[in-house]
């Protein structure tokens, strides 16, 4: 009997399969080194035998451990372990996985040094809520979700985007996917069957949707910003196209637009057989005041697209955004919606529709937006006291973030490393090749994310972040 089929020992009381038991425990054994490269395993009918298993069960276990690599087949031969470099010292562990690859506590958290705050959200009703899909609405779970979205959440969602935000919808209109930018793929398809081809962009502005929408090969115009937003004067005229804009909290200044610039740019739209792209990010979350009305109600909403989002007001791994379609977009997004497979997850759409449908969403936005007022007011204060003139802060309004202006040559990324040593998410503004042109700019802005980080460590890791931006000066 061979020293692998003498230790191993089965556990009728484990969730695992047998074959997976008896893989997992020849894996521990090669990658440990105690079955070294090069050497035979036992032969199968011999395994079998010696382990009181079924060949197919020893069979299953190889042929996991080949398809892995941890071992080839020999015609005419066997089962041998491949010579497989194994990382020792600082490199071990991070990133890597315990001897059972199905635990997930195996795994490790890949923003280890990020500070978060359990308090931000009600994971306890969240749970009930799921509970329930899983315990009534099962049987839904076994058919795949509607392109569009699932039905009773978009009704959910126009209930709520009506009474929140202004938004004047029917459910008919709303599309639910993975993200603002996976949605912005299926608005360059409408756009492109309508047809336009030109999309303006504030500047300075959101980039990853101006990358999306260069990539999708539309002309793009980019419109510069005061302090009333996006400049309307600047727009082209004559020419069918569309501007991206975010009227209510702009990305990075902060601007709000004025009500007598909101008319003027929806004018545009009308006048010029043009439409207008709303993304109105973190709107609920304004701390001063209350929440200004989305552009999209104020008037002709047949030329404005509604973006808005789950992922800040519920947690970051809920990846479930909407837009909402003027009735002409709408009719050709069912054209071919068809063509296309719904990329959130139906459990978590039913959730959140019995999380709205109970109350609990708008309850959490409203515990949501006194937390956040308090961290905010803390982190004004802690980095006008830390500062010294060195970093100050802007756009201080609204939202889950904050900019900040730090006076340094030092390169933006660099900054964000050692915030990150220090506990707290920080984010270059600008884009990797505006970063190289700058390097030498005695001013860098960065998007400082206060609002995961625990109320009575935010002054702690405010003063550890600046310290450590101090000593590169």
């Amino acid at each position: 009997m061979s020293k692998l089929t003498l230790l191993f020992q089965r556990d009728d009381n484990s969730k695992l399969p047998l074959y997976m038991q008896l893989y997992g425990y020849i894996k521990a054994e090669i990658t440990n080194g105690h079955i070294t490269a090069g050497e035979r395993l036992p032969a199968i009918r011999r395994a079998a035998k010696d382990l009181s298993l079924s060949l197919t069960t020893i069979e299953m276990a190889y042929s996991q451990l080949l398809v892995e690599g941890y071992v080839i087949s020999k015609p005419q031969s066997g089962y041998y372990v491949t010579d497989i470099l194994i990382r020792e010292g600082k490199d071990k562990g991070k990133g890597s996985l315990s001897s059972d690859p199905f635990k997930l506590s195996a795994y490790s958290f890949d923003s280890e040094n990020l500070i978060y705050d359990p308090s931000c959200f009600d994971f306890i009703k969240w749970k009930k809520a799921a509970s329930r899909v899983f315990t009534e609405y099962a049987h839904m779970l076994f058919f795949g979700s509607d392109p569009q979205g699932e039905a009773v959440l978009r009704y959910e969602i126009s209930k709520y985007a009506y009474s929140s935000r202004g938004v004047v919808c029917t459910p008919d209109q709303i599309v639910i996917g993975a993200g603002t930018q996976q949605l912005t793929t299926h608005l360059s398809r409408i756009m492109r069957k309508m047809p336009i081809n030109n999309i303006c962009t504030e500047t300075p502005g959101y980039l990853p949707i101006q990358k999306i929408l260069e990539d999708t090969g539309f002309a793009i115009t980019k419109i510069p910003v005061d302090d009333d937003g996006i400049q309307v004067d600047k727009l082209p005229t004559n020419i069918p196209s569309a501007v991206y804009v975010s009227p209510n909290n702009q990305f990075p200044t902060g601007a709000v637009m004025p009500i007598a610039r909101r008319y003027q740019l929806l004018n545009w739209a009308k006048d010029n057989n043009s439409y207008i792209i709303e993304d109105d990010y973190d709107s609920e979350l304004r701390y001063f005041g209350k929440p200004i009305p989305a552009l999209q109600g104020l008037w002709d909403n047949s030329r404005v697209v509604y973006l808005g989002s789950f992922s800040s007001t519920l947690f970051p791994a809920i990846r479930i955004s909407y837009m909402v379609l003027p009735e002409d977009m709408a009719g050709i997004f069912h054209s071919f919606k068809q063509d296309y497979t719904q990329t959130c997850s139906k459990a978590e759409q039913l959730t959140l529709a019995l999380f709205m449908e109970e109350g609990h969403y708008l309850k959490g936005i409203k515990r949501m937006r006194n937390l956040y007022s308090q961290k905010l007011a803390v982190c004004i204060k802690s980095i006008n006291t830390h500062g010294k003139g060195f970093v100050t802060a802007v756009n201080t309004n609204s939202g889950l973030n904050i900019i900040l202006m730090v006076e340094t040559g030092e390169h933006a990324h660099v900054l964000c490393k050692r915030a990150r040593e220090s506990g707290a998410y920080v984010e270059a503004i600008t884009s990797e090749r505006e970063i190289s042109q700058d390097l030498d700019s005695s001013s860098k802005a960065l998007a400082f994310y206060y609002s995961r980080i625990p109320l009575e460590q935010l002054d702690e890791v405010i003063k550890k972040v600046i310290d450590s931006w101090t000593q590169l000066k």
